[in-house]
């Protein structure tokens, strides 16, 4: 059975026209999304805005798929560069994450490392300014909130110490010499996001997957108008893995520790690039990789326990106390819970997530190390169920990579519970898992019809 794709005239012109007014209409809408949908503090307009911009992302991307191969990964970056541009339209409309970004920065230009003292302590008033600090503010706005000492700011958590890692740090640090401002912060996630398609265009070969990513709706909200800093880790995984697939080890590793001293997250990919390593005898050279990515990691470390001590940790274990991450309260394990007691969700998670690793360790295809990487990321996401969609880049850019749109459903969970709140945790997640079930069935009935002599 021929894979090849139409070259007639009308596939030529026809296909990329077609693709080119859905992706001009899904810009369209995304620029009314971020201008006109709502903000965090008034999310029910932005209910609509999003399945809307989820559909017409679907649709676009079914029509790229038509687009003949030598035309696609122009129309690919286009689409990318008009989708990310849509996210600077206005400023930061469903998270405040990146005024934190700002204020490390800022902090660190100071000569301070950023773990040593919240943005409330007295010895950092000096750094403050109306940005971050509005004056003679009512305070009521969902982006502000009160200090200790009775002043606004736009930080969120102003009582604690920055979670970050730092590389992530490293990027904060180079916003503030770009600029130290939100705006900053957009462009250079929408920079990003950009050059993420790049390299899934390079590593897939200008294949039309990289579309998964680029015209994701999700890159206009999360990488680019809220500016997570996610979107940096995502680009090293993608790297990484692409490293990996040409068993160049060590900048593999290297890329990878890079990722994972971003957001921590990125390490659930470790185990795809080191897929199928089990399925063979182990050698000496297969610990290259991790013991590279464990040196970047502890490099890009050290600079700040040298300064901080044990104080880079951060407000970590707290955060994963209040997400509910540490005793299975009914705030996180949503679809454990469905078959365990909330007591017992966070050990089901722990022995589901190795059963998967194992598989990946012994049946994952070292050319193709983003499906096992996929696989693990995405189930320990449909295990948690967090609530916050960015969480989600990393399971967009390993889908982009490998094709497998239907894990996009992971992501779009996370933004329902997000939106909507607790109560639809089970629901949302639940939805993302049925998708992905039905995706894999698809899949096996057509290799199967594949196979099948006529």
């Amino acid at each position: 059975m021929s894979t090849t794709r139409p070259t007639s005239r009308s596939a030529t012109v026809l296909a990329p026209a077609l693709a080119a007014g859905a992706l001009a209409v899904l810009v369209a809408a995304l620029a009314l999304t971020v201008t006109r949908g709502g903000t965090l503090g008034n999310s029910r307009p932005l209910h609509g805005w999003y399945l809307a911009d989820l559909g017409l992302f679907a649709l676009a991307v079914a029509l790229l798929r038509r687009v003949p191969a030598r035309q696609v990964a122009g129309l690919v970056l286009v689409g990318s560069v008009a989708v990310a541009a849509t996210g600077l339209l206005a400023p930061p409309r469903t998270s405040d994450d990146v005024y934190r970004y700002v204020w490390d920065g800022r902090v660190q230009a100071a000569g301070i490392s950023p773990y040593r003292y919240a943005p409330d302590d007295p010895p950092l008033v000096r750094l403050r300014d109306p940005a971050l600090f509005p004056p003679e503010s009512s305070c009521t706005a969902w982006n502000e909130r009160r200090t200790a000492t009775g002043s606004c700011t736009h930080i969120n958590r102003p009582a604690v110490h920055t979670i970050y890692p730092p590389v992530a740090e490293f990027w904060f640090l180079g916003l503030h010499m770009a600029g130290g401002t939100v705006r900053t912060a957009q462009v250079g996630g929408a920079l990003l996001a950009v050059a993420t398609t790049g390299a899934l265009l390079l590593i897939r070969r200008q294949d039309w997957r990289a579309g998964l990513w680029g015209w994701f709706p999700g890159i206009a909200i999360w990488s680019v108008n809220d500016a997570h800093v996610d979107t940096l880790g995502a680009l090293l995984l993608v790297v990484a893995l692409g490293l990996a697939a040409r068993r160049q080890a060590v900048a593999g590793g290297v890329a990878l520790g890079a990722a994972i001293a971003t957001k921590l997250l990125p390490g659930l990919a470790l185990p795809g690039a080191m897929s199928g390593v089990l399925a063979r005898r182990p050698r000496p050279r297969d610990l290259v990789l991790p013991c590279s990515a464990l040196a970047a990691f502890v490099l890009a470390y050290l600079p700040y326990v040298l300064a901080s001590g044990t104080g880079v940790i951060g407000y970590l274990p707290g955060y994963l106390r209040e997400e509910g991450y540490e005793d299975g309260q009914i705030a996180r394990f949503g679809l454990l819970r469905l078959v365990f007691p909330a007591g017992w969700a966070p050990y089901a998670a722990a022995l589901v997530l190795a059963v998967v690793v194992l598989y990946v360790l012994r049946r994952g295809d070292p050319a193709r190390p983003w499906g096992g990487a996929l696989l693990v990321t995405g189930t320990a996401l449909l295990l948690v169920a967090p609530a916050y969609p960015w969480y989600g880049l990393l399971v967009v850019a390993l889908a982009a990579l490998d094709g497998r749109w239907e894990w996009l459903a992971v992501p779009a969970a996370g933004q329902a519970l997000y939106l909507l709140g607790g109560d639809a945790q089970q629901p949302a997640y639940a939805a993302a898992l049925a998708v992905v079930l039905v995706g894999v069935v698809v899949r096996r009935l057509r290799s199967v019809a594949m196979v099948v002599p006529s």
